[in-house]
């Protein structure tokens, strides 16, 4: 599960985006998840913090996607806040906020493909036609007999 890093100095997404440590805050705090009584003595939560807004790593297209994409989640200092207590030992709370923040990195970084719009062909259209009346047929021999007076 483990980050793929060179030296453990930055966090590499893919080939193109490669992301400094020293631009990621991780602080910990208490945890409620698993561990015991041990949840109440010891930090074990890891809460990471990075500032898209101000990161000089990433491109501008980039950037302007990640806005777009968390705009819910960014917070007003244009920080991504991204915390784990899924683990008992903060090793494995940091690397997995550093795998979360690598997850989210990478969607963004993919190109959504451009929809072509196209008309449906005229033996589509012939069945989807076909299939309507079959089925209100079918339907309208359900009704009770209409009595004409």
């Amino acid at each position: 599960m483990g980050i793929q890093t060179s030296d453990l100095t930055r966090i590499v997404v893919n080939s193109g985006i490669t992301i400094p440590l020293s631009e990621v805050e991780l602080t910990y705090v208490r945890s409620s998840g698993p561990g015991g009584q041990n949840v109440n003595k010891v930090n074990t939560k890891a809460v990471l913090r990075w500032s898209l807004v101000a990161s000089p790593s990433i491109t501008e297209v980039l950037r302007a996607r990640l806005l777009e994409k968390l705009a819910a989640t960014i917070t007003n200092e244009g920080e991504i806040v991204f915390s784990s207590d899924r683990f008992r030992d903060q090793r494995r709370n940091r690397e997995d906020c550093l795998e979360k923040l690598k997850v989210c990195l990478a969607s963004a970084a993919k190109i959504p493909k451009l929809r072509r719009k196209t008309q449906p062909s005229r033996s589509s259209q012939r069945r989807v036609k076909a299939s309507k009346s079959k089925n209100s047929q079918k339907k309208s021999l359900r009704r009770s007999p209409r009595r004409d007076d």
